[in-house]
């Protein structure tokens, strides 16, 4: 073990996932600084991967369940968008095949925007079938948010080029003609939902940077439509614009302020 170099031993390592492999054994008993600083770096990913291993497991709760009952696809519906204060409410549809592997996936908002961006092109790849649906602010402001949210879902199910068998759906109750499941924090809890919320989010948060290069003043591409301050600053000083949601408490009082002058 000693003829080999620090670096040839870090490339060696890279490609090893068994605990028991001879050659792990073997560093072991390097008493090289270097050697040992690796073994402990690759113990910690190791360690890490189980964890997410362990994770994704079971957030596969759900689907086993039902696929243990003969059912082969599998949507997770998810939602993003029913806080800010301007831009629309987007849902997602995802139906994944059996053997998805994915670990690290997980509710949208826990990973970091790289990390949203990785796993979405990889759920898009590999899923049977993807769809997304939006409702914009003008809609929202006629129907409420809940309702919007509703109808947003409802629309990314029906757009499913594959029709699915079940649908897992995050904290809402829909009308379907689909068996269903509403899971309470079910982007956390599902594999299905957490891809729907990544895909979800991904696509609004496009969309708002996209915005954000039409209309400077308001840095869309920073705060995603929420109500900082920042963005209401902006609002008070340029006005509302027309992804607006003129329904919601902030801009419903500067239109109101308006009407009175």
């Amino acid at each position: 073990m000693s003829n080999l170099s620090i670096a040839e031993i870090e490339t060696k390592i890279r490609t090893i996932i068994d605990d028991h492999d001879p050659f792990i054994l073997e560093l072991e008993k390097d008493e090289r600084k270097g050697v040992q600083t690796l073994l402990a770096k690759w113990k910690k990913k190791r360690d890490k991967e189980r964890v997410l291993k362990a994770k994704f497991f079971e957030m596969t709760e759900f689907e086993r369940k039902y696929r243990e009952q003969g059912f082969k696809y599998i949507a997770g519906v998810d939602e993003v968008g029913r806080g800010p204060i301007a831009g629309p409410v987007v849902a997602a549809a995802v139906i994944l095949p059996d053997d998805f592997f994915l670990p690290g996936i997980d509710d949208s908002k826990k990973l970091s925007e790289k990390k949203r961006l990785e796993f979405d092109a990889i759920i898009r790849k590999e899923a049977i079938a993807v769809s997304i649906s939006m409702v914009h602010a003008q809609e929202i402001d006629e129907i409420n948010i809940y309702e919007a949210a509703k109808k947003a879902m409802l629309s990314s199910i029906a757009s499913l080029k594959q029709k699915p068998d079940v649908l897992l759906i995050d904290a809402m109750k829909l009308e379907t003609p689909y068996i269903s499941e509403s899971i309470i924090k079910g982007d956390a809890r599902s594999i299905s939902i957490a891809a729907a919320s990544i895909i979800a989010k991904t696509t609004r948060d496009q969309l708002m940077k996209e915005y954000g290069a039409t209309m400077p003043n308001y840095g869309f591409e920073k705060h995603m439509g929420y109500g900082t301050k920042e963005h209401l600053q902006a609002l008070k000083q340029y006005g509302i614009t027309p992804i607006h949601r003129k329904s919601f408490a902030p801009v419903k009082d500067l239109v109101q302020t308006s009407v009175l002058k």
